[in-house]
C-alpha cells in the first residue's frame, strides 16, 4: 500500500488485459462515493516497478484516467483492481 502523494515517484504502465471500459463503468461510482460521501477506494495499478495498491478519494474520471485528489492521475489502462 502506497500513499496516493507517491504514484508521481512511479511511471505507470499498461496492465497485462486492458479493462478500460469495464474500469470506466466501476469507478463512475467510486467518483460518486468520493464527491458525495467523501468515501476512499482501494485500487490496484501497474507500475513499471510491479503492482502498487492505493487507497484513496476518486474525484473524477476522463475517457483514459482517473483524477484523484490534489490532481493526480492514473491510467485506466494500468488498473488491475478496484475495492470500494
Amino acid at each position: 500500500m502506497i500513499l496516493k502523494e507517491e504514484i508521481g515517484q512511479y511511471r505507470m504502465v499498461p496492465a497485462t488485459t486492458d479493462l478500460s471500459a469495464h474500469w470506466k463503468q466501476e469507478l463512475s461510482y467510486a467518483v460518486r462515493l468520493g464527491n458525495e460521501f467523501k468515501g476512499k477506494t482501494t485500487i490496484t495499478f501497474e507500475t513499471s516497478e510491479g503492482l502498487r495498491t492505493v487507497q484513496t478519494t476518486v474525484w473524477s474520471l476522463t475517457d483514459k484516467y482517473i483524477v484523484l485528489k490534489g490532481g493526480v492521475t492514473v491510467p485506466l489502462n494500468s488498473i488491475v483492481e478496484v475495492h470500494f
